[in-house]
C-alpha cells in the first residue's frame, strides 16, 4: 500500500497519540494486500521529534502505557504460592517480565511463565515478528530462573484473517520461520498450541452502503513455560538502589536499530521502514546458559529484556520501578535520526543493573560466546532523572516525575470512565507525587521468633470454615498447620448435616473468597445460612461464648463473622462491610499499621508497619453509626489500619483500596479472642509470597505474618 502522509511534529501529550500501525495501513474500503517489498525502504519517522518529545509519546502508547486499570481488579494472590505477579517495586508497578509460582507451602521450588508477541512487525515483514516473540518470550522467562532452554515449552496462538490476499502466505512463511528453523537451532520445542484464522471483519457502511474491509496482521503469541529451581534466585526490572553500579546491553542485533513496526513509528502515523529481527537461534543459546550462571551466582540486581518501546522505555520502566535515576551513555549520533533509533528501536535484548567490579568481566562473557554486551550506563538513587548522552551530547533528560505521569495516565483516564471518578484523580496526584517515598515497613517483632507454647508436640485442631464460591483456605491451613494445628476442612453443610461439630475445635477461621458469589451481598448469604438455622445458631454462639475458643475472619469471612457480631461477645459497634469506594474490586499489595488491640493474634506486633495483599471488591468499613466508630476506638478495638508510604493513617487511594475512614480494616472484641480483617495475612505467612519486600528485610523463610498464626498456637497454651 502507499505509505501514510507525512506527519508534522506533534507535542507529546498522551491524548494526541496516533493510532496504531495496523489501523492506518489498512485500507479502509478494500481488501488488505500484502505490503510491496519496497514498504521497507520508507522513513520511520519522516518529521523528527526531540528525544524528550518522543520518549513521552512513546510512553503514552496503550502498548507500552501502566496497566495498572487492567490488573488490580484480578485476584493475584490467591493460593499463597504466588512468588512473582505483574507487580515490582516499592510502588509496585507493572513491569515484571514473567510469573513466579511455588510447588508447595514449604517448598522454593516452582514454574514460571512469560510472554512474547510483536504483532505490528508482522504487517511489513511476518517470519521477523514470529522470531521475535519467541526471543521476546525467552528472554522474559529467563530471570525467572528456568536452567536451561531446553526445559523451556511454548504454546504458540497463531492468528490470521486466512482467505485474505498475502496472509496465507505470510502464515505459512511465520509458521516456516518460527516451528521448522528458528525453534529447533534454538533448541526449544512447541509441544501445543491453538489458532484463530478468522482475523478479519466485513461490514457495510452506515451511510453509503460501500462495503468495508479490516484486517488483522499474522500475530504469534507464544506463551513460555518452564521449572524454577528456587524462586529467591529470580530477577525483576526493580533497580537497586546502588550508587555507582551500572546497566550492561546484551544486544542481539549487532548494533542495528531498525523502527520499523516500532512504537515509536506507530506513534508518529508510520509503518516504518525495516523491522528488527531475531535470526540468529545460536545467539540465543549461546546467551542464556551465561545468564543463568550471572543470576544463580547473584551478580545480577535487575534485569529487564528490551521489547515494546526500545532502550529508552527499558530503562524508564526500570528507573521508575526502583525509584533510581539513570544516565545512559550511548554512542555519538551523527543525526537526530540516529539519536531516536539508538533509543526506541525494538531488536532483542536485556538490560542487567551490576555491580562496577563485576561489569567488565560480565561483558568478556557475553562477548566470547559472540554475544554483544555493553556498559550503556549508570545508576543514581539520588538523581531521579532519566538521562541519555550521544557521545558528549545529552540529548535527552526528563525527571522520573514527569515520566510516571505521563506512563500512567492511561490508567487513570481508563479508571475514572470505569470507576470511581474521585479516585482516579487521587491515583493521578500519587503518580505525580516526586517526594514519594514508596512503600517502606517496620517490624517491633522478629518474624522467625516463635511464641512460648508449652506442649509443641500438641497440634490443637482448628476448623478451616469455608462455603461455596471460598477460594482462600488452602494457604489458611497451611498457614495454621505450619503454626501447630490439626488443620480440618469444615464446610458449612458438614456443620449442618452433623458430619463436623465446632465443640472439637480450639479455633475457628472464616475463609476468604466469594461466599456465593457475593451475589448477595458480601458474606450475607453465609452469615444468614448461621442466623437463621436456630441448631447453627446455637453451636457457633457456645463456640464464641467458650473462653478456650478463638475465631479469625479474613476477607469474605471477615464480613460474614461481622454480620454475626449479635452473638459474639465484645463485638458490639463493629461495623458492616460495603462496596469499594472506588466501586471495583481491588487486588493489592498495601502497607498495614498494627494497632494497640487485645487481640490475640497480633501479641507483640503492635506498631509494626507489615506488607500485606488485599483482594475484595467490598471493604469499606461502614459504621452503624458515628457513635460506634468511636467507641471501637476508644475500646481499642480497632486492630489494623491501612498507612500511607509515610506511616500516617490514609484514606487516599489506592493506599487504602476501600477507603474506610481512617484507613480501619481490622477488628477485635474486648477480650481479644475474635478477629476480622479485610486483608490477606495467609498470603504473607512466607518471605517468598510478597510482591514486594527490601533485599534486608524478611530475608528467612518466615514472612511478617506467620507471628499473628503463632500466636494463636501460643493463645492455646
Amino acid at each position: 500500500p502507499a505509505a501514510p502522509p507525512a506527519v508534522a511534529a506533534a507535542p507529546a501529550e498522551p491524548a494526541e497519540a496516533a493510532p496504531p500501525a495496523e489501523a492506518v495501513e489498512h485500507a479502509e474500503t478494500a481488501p488488505a494486500a500484502a505490503p510491496a517489498p519496497e514498504a521497507a525502504a520508507e522513513p520511520a519517522i519522516p518529521i523528527v521529534p526531540t528525544p524528550d518529545e518522543a520518549l513521552l509519546r512513546v510512553l503514552s502508547h496503550p502498548a507500552v502505557a501502566d496497566k495498572t486499570f487492567l490488573i488490580t481488579i484480578t485476584d493475584r494472590t490467591v493460593t499463597g504460592m504466588v512468588h512473582r505477579d505483574q507487580m515490582c517495586g516499592p510502588w509496585q508497578l507493572p513491569v515484571a517480565d514473567n510469573a513466579v509460582v511455588t510447588t508447595g507451602y514449604t517448598d522454593y521450588t516452582g514454574a514460571a511463565m512469560a510472554c512474547g508477541e510483536r504483532a505490528p512487525v508482522a504487517v511489513v515483514n511476518a517470519p521477523a515478528s514470529g522470531r521475535l516473540a519467541v526471543t521476546e518470550a525467552v528472554l522474559n522467562l529467563a530471570s525467572a530462573g528456568v536452567p536451561t532452554l531446553e526445559q523451556i515449552k511454548l504454546s504458540a496462538n497463531w492468528m490470521a484473517a486466512c482467505g485474505e490476499k498475502g496472509q496465507d502466505a505470510a502464515l505459512y512463511d511465520t509458521v516456516e520461520a518460527v516451528a521448522m528453523q528458528f525453534c529447533p537451532a534454538a533448541g526449544l520445542a512447541i509441544p501445543v498450541g491453538k489458532d484463530s484464522c478468522s482475523m478479519s471483519s466485513v461490514w457495510n457502511d452506515a451511510a453509503t452502503g460501500a462495503e468495508r474491509r479490516r484486517i488483522s496482521p499474522v500475530s504469534c503469541i507464544i506463551s513460555a513455560f518452564g521449572p524454577v529451581p528456587d524462586v529467591r534466585l529470580s530477577r525483576t526490572p526493580e533497580l537497586q538502589p546502588l550508587p555507582g553500579s551500572v546497566l550492561i546491553h546484551v544486544d542481539f542485533s549487532d548494533g542495528r536499530r531498525r523502527l520499523g513496526g516500532s512504537i515509536l513509528a506507530q506513534c508518529y502515523g508510520q509503518l516504518g521502514g525495516d523491522t528488527p529481527d531475531a535470526d540468529n537461534p545460536q545467539r540465543l543459546r549461546a546467551f542464556y546458559p551465561i545468564f543463568q550462571d550471572l543470576l544463580r551466582a547473584g551478580k545480577l540486581l535487575a534485569a529487564h529484556d528490551v521489547s515494546d518501546g526500545g532502550l529508552a522505555v527499558t530503562a524508564a520502566e526500570m528507573a521508575m520501578a526502583g525509584g533510581c535515576g539513570v544516565a545512559l551513555s550511548l554512542p555519538r549520533a551523527a543525526t537526530p535520526q540516529e539519536m531516536l533509533a539508538l533509543l526506541f528501536a525494538e531488536e532483542p535484548g536485556m538490560l542487567l543493573q551490576v555491580v562496577p567490579k563485576t561489569a567488565k568481566h560480565i561483558c568478556s562473557d557475553f562477548q566470547a560466546a559472540g554475544v554483544p554486551a555493553t556498559i550503556v550506563g549508570t545508576v543514581d538513587p539520588r538523581d531521579r532523572c532519566l538521562s541519555a548522552t550521544f557521545g558528549e551530547t545529552l540529548g535527552l533528560k526528563l525527571p522520573l516525575a514527569r515520566i510516571r505521569s505521563v506512563w500512567s495516565e492511561n490508567s487513570v483516564q481508563m479508571r475514572a470512565l470505569r470507576d470511581n471518578p474521585a479516585v482516579a484523580e487521587q491515583e493521578r496526584a500519587a503518580a505525580a507525587d516526586d517526594k514519594d517515598q514508596g512503600q517502606n515497613f517496620s517490624l517491633t517483632y522478629e518474624p522467625d521468633a516463635v511464641p512460648n507454647i508449652a506442649r509443641p508436640d500438641v497440634h490443637p485442631k482448628i476448623a478451616i470454615l469455608r462455603e461455596e464460591g471460598v477460594n482462600g483456605h488452602l494457604e489458611m491451613a497451611a498457614a495454621f498447620t505450619l503454626a501447630g494445628f490439626e488443620a480440618v476442612d469444615v464446610h458449612t453443610t458438614d456443620l449442618l448435616e452433623k458430619r463436623a461439630d465446632l465443640a472439637d475445635f480450639s479455633g475457628l477461621v472464616a475463609c476468604g473468597g466469594f461466599s456465593y458469589g457475593d451475589v448477595l451481598g458480601a458474606g450475607s448469604g453465609w452469615a444468614r445460612t448461621i442466623l437463621y438455622n436456630d441448631r447453627l445458631r446455637d453451636a457457633f454462639e457456645a463456640f464464641f461464648h467458650n473462653p478456650t475458643t478463638f475465631t479469625l475472619g479474613v476477607c469474605n469471612g471477615c464480613q460474614m463473622i461481622a454480620q454475626l457480631k449479635s452473638i459474639i461477645p465484645g463485638a458490639t459497634d463493629w461495623p458492616l462491610f460495603i462496596r469499594n469506594r472506588s466501586m471495583q474490586f481491588e487486588a493489592r499489595q498495601v502497607t498495614l499499621e498494627v494497632m494497640q488491640s487485645p487481640s490475640i493474634f497480633l501479641t507483640g506486633m503492635t506498631g509494626s508497619r507489615i506488607p500485606i495483599a488485599v483482594a475484595h471488591g467490598e471493604g469499606f468499613a461502614r459504621f452503624e453509626t458515628e457513635e460506634a466508630r468511636t467507641r471501637v476506638l476508644l475500646t481499642k478495638r480497632a486492630a489494623l489500619r491501612y498507612v500511607d508510604n509515610n506511616g500516617r493513617p490514609t484514606e487516599q487511594y489506592p493506599l487504602n483500596p476501600n477507603g474506610s475512614d481512617g484507613g480501619l480494616t481490622g477488628f477485635t472484641t474486648t477480650d481479644g479472642r475474635a478477629t476480622i480483617m479485610m486483608p490477606h495475612p495467609e498470603r504473607g505467612f512466607r518471605a517468598v509470597q510478597l510482591s514486594y519486600r527490601p533485599v534486608d528485610l524478611f530475608t528467612d523463610e518466615a514472612g511478617p505474618w506467620m507471628r499473628m498464626f503463632r500466636n494463636a498456637r501460643a493463645f492455646v497454651n
